[in-house]
């Protein structure tokens, strides 16, 4: 059986939680491969409502085993409080598997990432501020912490030491801030050690011979299309690859082994951080979108920039990952508006590009091309087949799946695991 990858279209926070939360009945494996807690994922089931940051969403299915992987950096106290929380609410967590390749967040990394964004003042990245990005520069620099490490006190405190050697000349010299003392990071990091290690695994070697028994694993994307370090608005990006090429480095899957690639889009757009949007609405309508879709960060709480759905970068995360389905969320959201633009291609500087420009100037002063479609009144929240929807809103979902470059196989009309249109069956 191969691996299935599900993967953000856009900037992220298109509902990737909900999708793998949906196939998770279906899936023996879901496995996070990229990123760490700078983003979440928010999953309800019935009554219930769960947001993930750190731990994948196959977590809440009983019998799934969620595996963090190798592509992930890991924030230890953050990992033992969304497991203490989920414990606390009946939720059984015994079956985590932790990569030993995976990286480990210092407190180094998280105070240098919060100095750094405000040193750069207007030229912000607009990160998360959780170490992320200089956790990820350490692993490239080959100066990182991996989770192995913390089982070898002496390799650990080796590693600590080298990395301070230069952390501590700039945190004290460049941004006039306290030295981190080597026993300080060495005494926290150990402190997770015994509780940490049961979860420990060579990953990779767990989802080959998954693979090879015919189980299912679904490779569960953090951050979006949008956001890959290569393949992204760069440099308004995060640290790690979020694509379908990122779903196997992240793993230790090979790309023979991924037969499918799923990708949840929005039924508009969102964006958190800084970085250009070329649909970003800035009226009444921006505001009606984030009001009455409930736009703000899982885990930061922030208010998401929010614009009228992209078919532009919608067929470019269709070509760069290979995508075999979209899963479109939140159509409801789009319901009351008496007309809905879409953007099908850009105008720069007067000339039209249906793709993604490859010079980031040109995406940076790309203005919209809208086409106009009629909107709707209904409520569509109770939908669960697609003859169920209003003639507007069916006409809309085939208008997008014809400009995106990929079917819409599944659509969400809700935030509920139930509120959901299965158009063509994804496993």
């Amino acid at each position: 059986m191969p691996a299935i990858a599900i993967i953000g279209a856009q900037w992220g926070d298109e509902g990737k939680g909900k999708a793998t939360d949906l196939l998770g009945s279906k899936v023996d494996y879901v496995v996070k491969f990229n990123g760490g807690n700078n983003a979440g994922h928010t999953v309800v089931i019935g009554e219930e409502k769960y947001a993930l940051h750190l731990l994948p969403s196959g977590i809440l299915t009983p019998g799934c085993t969620p595996v963090i992987g190798n592509g992930v950096v890991v924030d230890l106290a953050v990992l033992f409080h969304e497991i203490d929380g989920l414990e606390a609410r009946g939720v059984d967590t015994s079956t985590l598997k932790v990569s030993a390749n995976a990286h480990v967040i210092a407190d180094y990394n998280r105070s240098l990432d919060k100095v750094t964004e405000r040193f750069l003042g207007s030229r912000r990245i607009g990160t998360t501020g959780r170490g992320i990005g200089p956790t990820y520069a350490d692993k490239m620099n080959r100066i990182g912490i991996r989770v192995q490490d913390l089982f070898d006190e002496n390799i650990l405190r080796q590693k600590v030491e080298g990395a301070l050697e230069l952390k501590n000349q700039i945190l004290t010299k460049v941004y006039n801030r306290r030295a981190v003392t080597v026993d300080a990071t060495v005494e926290e990091l150990l402190a997770f050690a015994d509780r940490l290690a049961p979860m420990v695994c060579d990953t990779s070697l767990l989802l080959g011979e998954a693979l090879d028994r015919g189980d299912v694993v679904l490779l569960e994307a953090g951050q979006a299309t949008l956001l890959d370090v290569d393949h992204g608005t760069y440099p308004f990006v995060t640290s790690s690859s979020a694509t379908a090429g990122g779903a196997c480095t992240g793993s230790g899957i090979p790309p023979t082994r991924l037969s499918q690639v799923i990708a949840i889009v929005k039924a508009y757009t969102t964006r958190v951080g800084e970085g250009p949007f070329p649909t970003e609405l800035f009226d009444d309508a921006g505001e009606h979108l984030r009001s009455v879709g409930a736009e703000y960060g899982t885990t930061t709480g922030r208010p998401r920039r929010c614009g009228w759905y992209d078919a532009v970068i919608a067929r470019y995360a269709a070509r760069i990952n290979g995508v075999t389905d979209f899963v479109l969320t939140k159509l409801d959201v789009l319901s009351g508006l008496e007309q809905i633009p879409v953007c099908v291609a850009y105008d720069v500087d007067g000339v039209r590009h249906d793709e993604m420009p490859a010079n980031q100037s040109d995406f940076h002063h790309a203005k919209p091309i809208f086409e106009y479609l009629p909107g709707w009144t209904e409520d569509i929240s109770g939908a669960r087949t697609f003859e169920d929807l209003p003639a507007n809103a069916r006409a809309y979902v085939e208008r997008v799946e014809e400009l995106s470059g990929a079917r819409m196989s599944v659509i969400g009309v809700g935030p509920s695991r139930a509120a959901t249109i299965v158009r063509h069956a994804l496993i």
